[in-house]
């Protein structure tokens, strides 16, 4: 028999860290889990079932894994998915890992986690706060951790279970339903970021969730907003908390809902809920008491859930500030076109000071900008004149001090032409074929691979995959990752395409013959993952979307690419009409090879018979999966056998430099073969902050800073010349003869993207996709 008892969160808390509006990364916790429990109460208190209509439209597509669910659960399960899908609005697909087995704890029903919350994201109303992966990925518009489901549910198998979809639940049986339309609330976001210790009364919010910004106290302060640790936040989580979001008041009749915190906390049922004695006797609305009687049945998701959920997706407001702020920190001017970007980080207190406003000001012509955040763009600037700039905090006590930027004198980008303004082209390859540039690049709107080719002085553009299933196509969105080789067998020249399945997660190959385009999958779509201890290689079912590099000798066609699934970098080579496959490393620390996470970034190039390839080699990550270690690897032969490799760590943590990676470039030059990589240290952290590179086989590196043009970033692209990097989301160049840097562009590149250098006519060009478009820049 189930007991009364209480929902139990188990919470992960990782390191507190300030938000950091200069940081790149998008900033990632681990989500608490809900464990809900019966009540053991039995109840007559049924809400209407959900009648089932193939005219109710969806808002969301809710893909479900029913991982050890036996059939006889799943429609319940399916009943109450499909409510969420007609209530909560995403372009992202909601993914849902459903576990059914034994639990550790007496009386628990099921449980649900969100897996991670995540801010400093595009699309966030806060970014300062934690929002739950399926409702980060709405907000933001795409998926921000692909690799894992957004909703993770544990049912008890043992409860006493009413499978039924029509709400007809007995009063001895606990209508699953109703369970996992409660579960999938916190699943979805109503959840907080709070930690109580029972035997300190200490409270702590290091991670706060939208959630504990609308938890307001008696006195009108936020819950995000208490000193943590601390005694006063313990006793906030304890006393009364309302909710303030103004949709859930109008829906509540104008008066603000209760939360529930009883005077002794009770871990998992505290904050995360309406409370119970007020909205246990309301139908729908009871859906997020902390709670479940037996024959207690809910199947809509209620009018004030849907109300609060509104709330979740907009800005909280402010709450009540404690003393003036203190002056912003980190405060930085870079240059752009005709303007400037002003950063800075928020001021120490500012949780507790609540700013409303900062006002950013031009010391040279005193012109004010306000901004309720950063960063800030400084436009009607006159290029080649030197601007400072001074940002103050505001809030409703008063003004802090004023912190001068840097000076900084604006410069004019390089012009730009449109290639193709349908397609992102955020991972793109250039090379010549058959006497012609040709640009492969990625359409991620419609989950295409094109191929664009300088011809007569104009491009054409054709859709190479993803648009069709014939003669080996696919569907699947295949808009990932992409290497690019040409090779010539008698008088027939041959191009060579490797792309991303980002749906299956397999790395497939599209070969032209002049005439004919001929398609097939090289590795990931077999049943299971080869243990990278087995011998010999065969295909495998590893996800090998993540990267890949091309090579062609006189031994055939080549392809190295990342098995993300195991950490290891793979080999294929093209033997007739079949595939010969290779570990090239990351299995071992023998022979001069390493056991690190290799591969993560990847490039290469090939000189005569010789192949050269250039990967990073992880040695340690975070909590949020930051890269705190990391090598920089170099692997070369000149043969298609694996015995025939060898190996050199060209890089290591040391001198101040932590993490040697990020992203990688390599060339052929005159001098020899050019490598590039950026590197990082504590200060940067989780960022770069220099560009190193090098001539293989000088005794010494370059180090090169930026910070007058901000963080420097993926992509990385190095010639003889020049070295074209990101630099804070836009395109730089570096002119590797003076150390000299130019913009190439203001508006924004992706993060991770690639770019590369084209000639046409005999003029060089830099290629990247800039503001979702395919564009060539020149100076």
């Amino acid at each position: 028999m189930f007991t009364s008892t209480f929902l139990f969160t188990s919470l992960l808390i990782a390191p507190i860290s300030i938000p950091n509006s200069t940081a790149l990364g998008i900033k990632v916790a681990p989500a608490n889990t809900g464990f809900i429990y019966a009540s053991g109460k039995s109840t007559s208190i049924q809400s209407t079932p959900r009648l089932p209509s193939a005219n109710l439209e969806k808002k969301s597509n809710f893909l479900i894994n029913f991982n050890t669910v036996p059939s006889f659960a799943r429609a319940s399960i399916q009943t109450a998915v499909d409510v969420w899908a007609e209530n909560f609005s995403s372009s992202v697909p909601v993914n849902v890992n459903v576990k059914w087995g034994s639990s550790s704890s007496y009386g628990v029903l099921a449980s649900a986690s969100s897996k991670n919350n995540f801010s400093n994201f595009t699309g966030a109303p806060d970014k300062t706060l934690y929002y739950a992966s399926a409702l980060a990925n709405a907000l933001a518009g795409k998926d921000l951790d692909p690799t894992n489901p957004e909703i993770e549910i544990s049912i008890t198998s043992s409860a006493p279970w009413y499978y039924g979809t029509d709400g007809k639940c007995p009063p001895r049986s606990y209508d699953l339903v109703s369970v996992i339309l409660h579960e999938m609330g916190h699943g979805l976001g109503f959840i907080s970021g709070s930690y109580y210790d029972v035997f300190s009364g200490y409270g702590r919010i290091d991670q706060p969730t939208p959630f504990d910004a609308y938890a307001q106290l008696p006195d009108g302060r936020r819950l995000s907003d208490m000193p943590s640790p601390s005694l006063e936040t313990g006793k906030a989580m304890t006393t009364d908390l309302v909710w303030s979001g103004q949709n859930a008041v109008k829906a509540n009749g104008g008066i603000k809902p209760k939360l529930y915190t009883p005077t002794t906390y009770e871990p998992g049922s505290s904050v995360a809920h309406l409370d119970e004695r007020t909205f246990s006797q309301t139908g729908e609305n009871a859906v997020m008491t902390p709670n479940l009687d037996a024959g207690e049945v809910f199947h809509l998701p209620g009018s004030l859930l849907l109300a609060l959920f509104e709330d979740l997706r907009q800005k909280p407001p402010a709450g009540i500030a404690s003393g003036t702020p203190q002056p912003p920190q980190n405060v930085k001017a870079l240059i752009s076109d005709r303007s400037a970007i002003i950063q800075f980080d928020p001021p120490v207190n500012y949780r507790l000071a609540q700013v409303s406003n900062y006002e950013i000001k031009n010391i040279q012509t005193g012109e004010l900008i306000n901004a309720t955040e950063s960063p800030v763009i400084f436009k009607g600037l006159k290029n080649g004149v030197k601007y400072t700039f001074s940002v103050s905090a505001t809030n409703s006590l008063g003004t802090s001090n004023a912190v001068n930027s840097n000076s900084i004198i604006p410069e004019a980008a390089w012009k730009s032409t449109t290639v193709d303004g349908a397609s992102d082209a955020k991972y793109l390859a250039t090379a010549t074929y058959a006497g012609k540039p040709v640009i492969a690049y990625s359409d991620s709107k419609n989950g295409d691979i094109k191929l664009a080719t300088f011809s007569n002085n104009k491009w054409g553009i054709k859709t190479i995959d993803g648009n069709s299933t014939a003669f080996g196509r696919t569907t699947n969105d295949v808009s990932g990752y992409v290497s690019i080789c040409t090779s010539v067998t008698g008088k027939t020249n041959y191009l060579h395409l490797f792309y991303a399945d980002l749906k299956d997660k397999d790395l497939r190959y599209a070969v032209y013959d002049g005439k004919s385009w001929y398609y097939e999958i090289v590795d990931g779509d077999a049943p299971a993952i080869q243990d990278y201890k087995e011998f010999p290689r065969k295909r495998g079912g590893s996800d090998v979307s993540v990267s890949s590099a091309c090579a062609v000798t006189s031994a055939g066609i080549q392809v190295f690419y990342r098995d993300e699934s195991q950490g290891i970098l793979l080999g294929a080579v093209k033997d007739k009409l079949d595939w010969r496959y290779e570990i090239v490393d990351g299995d071992k620390d023998t022979e001069d090879r390493t056991t690190g996470d290799v591969a993560f970034h990847l490039k290469s190039v090939t000189v005569g018979k010789k192949i050269h390839l250039i990967y990073d080699s992880v040695r340690g990550f975070d909590m949020d999966r930051n890269v705190t270690r990391s090598d920089m690897r170099y692997a070369t032969r000149s043969s298609a056998f694996v015995e025939d490799w060898s190996y050199k760590t060209l890089d290591v943590p040391g001198n101040g430099i932590s993490v040697a990676g990020f992203d990688v470039g390599i060339s052929n030059g005159a001098k020899g073969v050019n490598v590039g990589w950026f590197t990082g240290s504590g200060a940067s952290f989780p960022n770069p902050n220099q560009i190193r590179y090098q001539v293989l086989g000088a005794n010494t590196f370059t180090d090169v800073t930026t910070s007058e043009y901000g963080i420097p970033n993926s992509p990385l692209t190095i010639d003889d010349k020049t070295i074209m990097f990101g630099c804070q989301l836009r395109l730089c160049a570096l002119n590797r003869s003076n150390g000299s840097v130019d913009l190439i562009s203001s508006a924004t590149v992706q993060s991770g993207s690639s770019s590369s250098w084209i000639t046409l006519n005999k003029i060089r060009y830099a290629v990247a996709g800039v503001s979702g478009k395919l564009t060539l820049l020149k100076p």
